[in-house]
C-alpha cells in the first residue's frame, strides 16, 4: 500500500493497492485518512482478505491499524527502500553541515559502495578525507544496508539492527528514532524479503496518467483509468 498526490501542490492524497508479486493494482481509494481505507477494503471478501500474509508499507501511523482491521492475518512491513531514503537524507544533510559541496559528492555518498567504480572509490575517498565525521556516518549508511543484504532471520536483522541503532541515534538522532519506533515492522522484512518496490513503476504511470488527464477532475474516471492500466 502506498500515497500518491492526486494532484501537484495539493495536499489531497489517494491510496493505492498492489500485488507486490504480480504488480497487478487492486485497488484506489480517493483517501488516506485511516477508516475510509479501511471501509473501502473491506469491500472484498473475508476470506480473499484472510489470505493475505503481509503487507509492505511506508512509516505511515496508520496504516498498522488498517492491516490489522482489513488483513488479519498479515503482518506489516516496513518497506527497506523507505528506511535507506531517511538514512540517505540524513546523510545527505550532514555532507551540507559539514561544508562538503563538490559536484557529484552527494550522488558519491548516497550510491552503494559495491556499485561504485574504481575512479568513483577515488573521490569518494577524497571526499570522506575532509570530514571525519561523514566518514562515520557514510559507513553507518553501509552497515545498515549490509545488515539488510545478509541478514537471514528477523532474530538476527533485529539483533544487528538494535546494535546499529545504538551508535546510529549519535549522527543519525531523530532518524535512528524513527527507526527504533518502527523496528518490528522493519525487521518483518527478514521473513520473506518483502517490499514495496512494485509500487514505484506504478506510481510513476499514475503520475503520467495524470498529467494527460490534466489532474483528472472525475476520480471515478481516474481509478478506471489505472486499474485497466495494470490488469492482466
Amino acid at each position: 500500500m502506498d500515497e500518491i498526490s492526486q494532484r501537484k501542490g495539493y495536499r489531497h492524497f489517494i491510496t493505492m493497492v498492489a500485488n507486490a508479486e504480480t504488480g497487478n493494482l487492486l485497488e484506489v481509494i480517493d483517501s488516506h485518512q485511516q477508516e475510509e481505507i479501511i471501509e473501502a477494503l473491506k469491500q472484498q471478501p473475508l476470506e480473499i482478505r484472510e489470505k493475505v500474509e503481509e503487507v509492505s508499507v511506508d512509516m505511515w501511523a496508520g496504516f498498522p491499524k488498517v492491516i490489522a482491521e482489513v488483513f488479519p492475518n498479515a503482518v506489516v512491513v516496513i518497506d527497506r527502500f523507505h528506511v535507506m531514503k531517511l538514512v540517505n537524507q540524513r546523510l545527505n544533510k550532514l555532507r551540507q553541515i559539514v561544508g562538503i559541496k563538490a559536484q557529484g559528492s552527494r550522488f558519491l555518498l548516497l550510491k552503494n559502495s559495491s556499485d561504485l567504480t574504481e575512479l568513483e572509490t577515488q573521490k569518494l575517498e577524497q571526499i570522506l578525507a575532509q570530514s571525519p565525521c561523514l566518514r562515520i556516518a557514510y559507513e553507518m549508511k553501509e552497515e545498515l544496508r549490509e545488515i539488510y543484504q545478509t541478514s537471514q532471520t528477523v532474530k538476527t536483522g533485529l539483533i544487528r539492527m538494535k546494535k546499529w541503532l545504538a551508535t546510529a541515534i549519535v549522527l543519525y538522532g531523530k532518524v535512528a528514532r524513527t527507526i527504533r519506533s518502527h523496528l518490528e515492522g522493519i525487521c518483518n522484512y527478514f521473513i520473506s524479503r518483502t517490499t514495496s518496490g512494485v509500487m514505484e513503476g506504478i506510481n510513476n504511470k499514475a503520475k503520467l496518467i495524470m498529467r494527460q488527464g490534466y489532474g483528472f477532475t472525475n476520480f471515478e474516471s481516474f481509478r478506471a483509468r489505472l486499474l485497466c492500466s495494470f490488469s492482466d
